[in-house]
Protein backbone atom coordinates (compact mmCIF):
# COMPACT_ATOMS: atom_id res chain seq x y z
CA UNK A 1 0.00 0.00 0.00
CA UNK A 2 1.41 3.18 -0.65
CA UNK A 3 1.83 6.26 2.33
CA UNK A 4 -1.01 7.98 2.85
CA UNK A 5 0.69 11.96 2.18
CA UNK A 6 4.25 11.86 1.24
CA UNK A 7 6.50 15.41 0.93
CA UNK A 8 10.05 15.20 -1.35
CA UNK A 9 11.86 18.75 -0.48
CA UNK A 10 8.20 21.11 -0.36
CA UNK A 11 8.84 24.95 0.08
CA UNK A 12 6.02 27.26 0.24
CA UNK A 13 5.50 31.12 0.76
CA UNK A 14 2.67 33.71 0.82
CA UNK A 15 4.38 35.79 -1.82
CA UNK A 16 6.51 36.79 1.03
CA UNK A 17 8.81 34.75 3.52
CA UNK A 18 9.06 31.27 3.24
CA UNK A 19 6.28 29.50 5.92
CA UNK A 20 7.49 25.98 5.01
CA UNK A 21 10.92 25.45 3.95
CA UNK A 22 12.51 21.63 2.56
CA UNK A 23 10.03 19.82 3.72
CA UNK A 24 10.35 15.76 3.46
CA UNK A 25 8.38 13.33 5.64
CA UNK A 26 5.89 10.30 5.23
CA UNK A 27 3.00 9.56 6.78
CA UNK A 28 2.18 5.76 6.29
CA UNK A 29 -1.37 4.47 5.80
CA UNK A 30 -2.78 4.17 9.08
CA UNK A 31 -0.79 6.07 11.35
CA UNK A 32 -2.14 8.56 13.67
CA UNK A 33 0.10 11.88 13.41
CA UNK A 34 -0.13 14.96 14.97
CA UNK A 35 1.19 18.14 13.99
CA UNK A 36 2.82 20.92 16.17
CA UNK A 37 4.23 23.98 16.30
CA UNK A 38 4.07 27.59 17.55
CA UNK A 39 1.44 30.19 15.79
CA UNK A 40 2.58 31.06 12.35
CA UNK A 41 5.01 28.13 12.43
CA UNK A 42 3.24 26.77 9.28
CA UNK A 43 1.04 23.68 10.77
CA UNK A 44 -1.98 24.54 8.53
CA UNK A 45 -0.24 25.69 5.57
CA UNK A 46 1.11 22.11 6.17
CA UNK A 47 -2.35 20.69 5.78
CA UNK A 48 -3.20 22.71 3.35
CA UNK A 49 -0.85 21.88 1.04
CA UNK A 50 -1.87 18.04 1.91
CA UNK A 51 -5.31 19.08 0.82
CA UNK A 52 -4.13 20.60 -2.43
CA UNK A 53 -5.34 23.80 -1.76
CA UNK A 54 -1.98 25.28 -1.84
CA UNK A 55 0.33 24.25 -4.60
CA UNK A 56 4.12 24.50 -3.35
CA UNK A 57 6.87 26.49 -4.77
CA UNK A 58 9.07 23.78 -4.83
CA UNK A 59 8.77 20.15 -4.14
CA UNK A 60 5.74 17.18 -4.61
CA UNK A 61 3.31 16.30 -2.71
CA UNK A 62 1.49 12.38 -2.63
CA UNK A 63 -1.58 11.48 -1.41
CA UNK A 64 -2.00 7.80 -1.93
CA UNK A 65 0.38 8.21 -4.54
CA UNK A 66 -1.57 10.59 -6.68
CA UNK A 67 -1.26 14.21 -6.23
CA UNK A 68 -3.72 15.47 -3.50
CA UNK A 69 -5.90 17.36 -5.58
CA UNK A 70 -6.89 13.78 -7.88
CA UNK A 71 -6.96 12.30 -4.66
CA UNK A 72 -9.34 14.71 -2.46
CA UNK A 73 -12.62 12.06 -2.37
CA UNK A 74 -10.30 10.02 0.09
CA UNK A 75 -10.04 13.01 2.37
CA UNK A 76 -12.05 14.11 5.23
CA UNK A 77 -11.36 17.61 6.74
CA UNK A 78 -12.56 19.64 9.59
CA UNK A 79 -11.43 23.13 9.59
CA UNK A 80 -9.97 24.98 12.78
CA UNK A 81 -12.60 28.40 12.29
CA UNK A 82 -16.25 27.77 11.71
CA UNK A 83 -17.75 30.30 9.62
CA UNK A 84 -21.52 30.10 9.85
CA UNK A 85 -24.33 31.94 9.06
CA UNK A 86 -26.18 31.19 12.23
CA UNK A 87 -29.51 32.75 11.28
CA UNK A 88 -29.90 29.96 8.46
CA UNK A 89 -31.96 27.09 10.04
CA UNK A 90 -29.56 24.20 9.19
CA UNK A 91 -29.74 21.46 11.37
CA UNK A 92 -27.14 19.08 12.40
CA UNK A 93 -28.19 16.59 9.59
CA UNK A 94 -28.37 18.80 7.08
CA UNK A 95 -24.68 19.97 8.59
CA UNK A 96 -23.43 16.59 7.99
CA UNK A 97 -25.17 16.06 4.93
CA UNK A 98 -23.07 18.32 3.52
CA UNK A 99 -20.27 15.78 3.83
CA UNK A 100 -21.89 13.89 1.21
CA UNK A 101 -21.65 16.58 -1.83
CA UNK A 102 -18.66 15.44 -3.27
CA UNK A 103 -19.16 11.42 -2.77
CA UNK A 104 -22.72 10.89 -4.05
CA UNK A 105 -24.13 14.88 -5.29
CA UNK A 106 -24.32 16.26 -8.83
CA UNK A 107 -26.22 19.37 -10.69
CA UNK A 108 -28.23 16.53 -12.38
CA UNK A 109 -29.78 15.14 -8.81
CA UNK A 110 -30.31 17.98 -6.32
CA UNK A 111 -31.15 16.02 -3.59
CA UNK A 112 -29.78 13.35 -1.08
CA UNK A 113 -30.49 9.58 -1.74
CA UNK A 114 -31.30 7.28 1.21
CA UNK A 115 -27.76 6.09 1.09
CA UNK A 116 -26.30 9.61 1.66
CA UNK A 117 -28.96 10.13 5.10
CA UNK A 118 -27.82 6.38 6.06
CA UNK A 119 -24.11 7.52 5.84
CA UNK A 120 -24.89 10.88 7.84
CA UNK A 121 -26.83 9.38 10.56
CA UNK A 122 -24.23 6.65 10.59
CA UNK A 123 -21.74 8.99 11.34
CA UNK A 124 -23.34 10.95 13.60
CA UNK A 125 -23.80 7.61 15.96
CA UNK A 126 -19.94 7.65 15.46
CA UNK A 127 -19.49 11.17 17.07
CA UNK A 128 -22.29 10.29 19.84
CA UNK A 129 -24.42 12.80 18.24
CA UNK A 130 -27.34 10.81 16.86
CA UNK A 131 -30.00 11.94 19.15
CA UNK A 132 -28.85 15.11 17.70
CA UNK A 133 -30.16 14.75 14.56
CA UNK A 134 -33.32 17.22 13.82
CA UNK A 135 -31.44 19.92 16.49
CA UNK A 136 -30.75 23.42 14.87
CA UNK A 137 -26.82 23.92 14.55
CA UNK A 138 -26.82 26.99 16.28
CA UNK A 139 -28.12 25.35 19.76
CA UNK A 140 -25.01 23.04 20.02
CA UNK A 141 -22.82 23.67 22.10
CA UNK A 142 -19.22 24.57 21.11
CA UNK A 143 -17.67 21.07 21.75
CA UNK A 144 -20.84 19.49 20.09
CA UNK A 145 -20.93 21.73 16.64
CA UNK A 146 -16.88 20.85 16.77
CA UNK A 147 -17.84 16.59 16.37
CA UNK A 148 -20.78 17.36 13.93
CA UNK A 149 -18.13 18.88 11.43
CA UNK A 150 -16.38 15.83 12.00
CA UNK A 151 -19.36 13.92 11.41
CA UNK A 152 -19.62 16.28 8.57
CA UNK A 153 -15.90 14.86 7.55
CA UNK A 154 -16.67 11.27 7.93
CA UNK A 155 -19.70 11.35 5.83
CA UNK A 156 -17.68 10.81 2.86
CA UNK A 157 -16.27 7.53 4.16
CA UNK A 158 -12.58 8.96 3.55
CA UNK A 159 -10.03 6.96 4.21
CA UNK A 160 -7.51 9.89 5.50
CA UNK A 161 -9.20 12.59 8.24
CA UNK A 162 -7.31 15.87 8.59
CA UNK A 163 -8.51 17.93 11.23
CA UNK A 164 -7.13 21.55 12.28
CA UNK A 165 -6.79 22.54 16.02
CA UNK A 166 -10.08 20.04 17.41
CA UNK A 167 -10.06 20.50 20.78
CA UNK A 168 -9.96 24.19 20.60
CA UNK A 169 -12.78 25.47 22.55
CA UNK A 170 -13.90 22.17 23.97
CA UNK A 171 -14.87 20.95 27.66
CA UNK A 172 -12.99 18.09 28.97
CA UNK A 173 -15.88 16.06 28.67
CA UNK A 174 -15.86 16.26 24.70
CA UNK A 175 -12.70 16.35 24.60
CA UNK A 176 -12.68 12.65 26.11
CA UNK A 177 -15.03 11.69 23.76
CA UNK A 178 -13.11 12.98 21.10
CA UNK A 179 -10.36 11.31 21.89
CA UNK A 180 -12.27 7.66 22.39
CA UNK A 181 -13.74 8.31 18.79
CA UNK A 182 -10.61 9.22 17.37
CA UNK A 183 -8.84 6.20 18.69
CA UNK A 184 -11.44 3.85 17.06
CA UNK A 185 -11.38 5.75 13.88
CA UNK A 186 -7.72 5.26 13.34
CA UNK A 187 -8.81 1.04 14.21
CA UNK A 188 -9.88 2.01 9.75
CA UNK A 189 -7.88 5.21 8.51
CA UNK A 190 -5.19 7.28 8.60
CA UNK A 191 -5.33 10.69 10.81
CA UNK A 192 -3.60 13.40 10.53
CA UNK A 193 -4.28 15.90 12.98
CA UNK A 194 -3.38 19.66 13.60
CA UNK A 195 -2.78 20.81 17.45
CA UNK A 196 -1.13 22.83 20.44
CA UNK A 197 -2.39 20.42 23.21
CA UNK A 198 0.64 18.43 24.07
CA UNK A 199 -1.15 16.38 26.60
CA UNK A 200 -4.30 15.47 24.16
CA UNK A 201 -1.78 14.11 21.56
CA UNK A 202 0.34 11.65 23.83
CA UNK A 203 -2.64 10.31 24.44
CA UNK A 204 -3.34 8.93 21.25
CA UNK A 205 -0.80 9.59 17.93
CA UNK A 206 2.45 7.68 17.39
CA UNK A 207 4.27 10.35 15.34
CA UNK A 208 4.54 14.35 15.71
CA UNK A 209 5.10 16.52 13.17
CA UNK A 210 6.99 19.61 14.47
CA UNK A 211 6.72 22.30 12.33
CA UNK A 212 8.63 25.75 12.50
CA UNK A 213 9.57 26.52 8.97
CA UNK A 214 11.07 23.42 8.85
CA UNK A 215 9.85 20.22 9.35
CA UNK A 216 11.08 17.29 11.45
CA UNK A 217 9.64 14.18 12.60
CA UNK A 218 9.57 12.46 15.51
CA UNK A 219 7.77 9.34 17.49
CA UNK A 220 5.07 10.39 20.16
CA UNK A 221 6.87 8.48 22.91
CA UNK A 222 10.34 10.91 22.07
CA UNK A 223 9.23 14.11 22.59
CA UNK A 224 10.18 15.56 25.63
CA UNK A 225 10.97 18.87 27.31
CA UNK A 226 14.16 19.13 25.07
CA UNK A 227 12.38 19.08 22.06
CA UNK A 228 9.96 21.31 23.18
CA UNK A 229 12.05 24.07 24.27
CA UNK A 230 13.65 24.21 20.39
CA UNK A 231 10.62 23.90 18.99
CA UNK A 232 8.60 26.61 20.76
CA UNK A 233 11.38 28.33 22.87
CA UNK A 234 11.03 28.98 26.60
CA UNK A 235 7.61 30.30 26.34
CA UNK A 236 6.01 27.33 25.03
CA UNK A 237 6.99 25.04 28.17
CA UNK A 238 4.45 26.10 29.78
CA UNK A 239 1.56 25.20 27.63
CA UNK A 240 2.32 21.79 26.27
CA UNK A 241 3.67 20.29 29.02
CA UNK A 242 0.57 18.33 31.25
CA UNK A 243 -1.43 15.24 31.47
CA UNK A 244 -4.58 14.44 30.94
CA UNK A 245 -6.13 11.71 33.10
Amino acid sequence: MPPAVEFQSVSFSYEGPTVVENATFVIQAGDFVSIIGPNGGGKTTLLKLMLGILKPDQGSIRLFDRPPRLNCSKVGYTPQFLSVDFSFPLSVLDVVLMGRIRTGFSLSRLWYTQEDRNAARCSLQTLQLNDFAETPFRNLSGGQRQRVLIARALCGEPEILLLDEPTNNIDAASEQILFNTLTQLNQIMTIVMVSHDIGFVSQCVKNVICVNRTVAVHSASAMNGRTIHDLYGQHGMKLVLHDHY
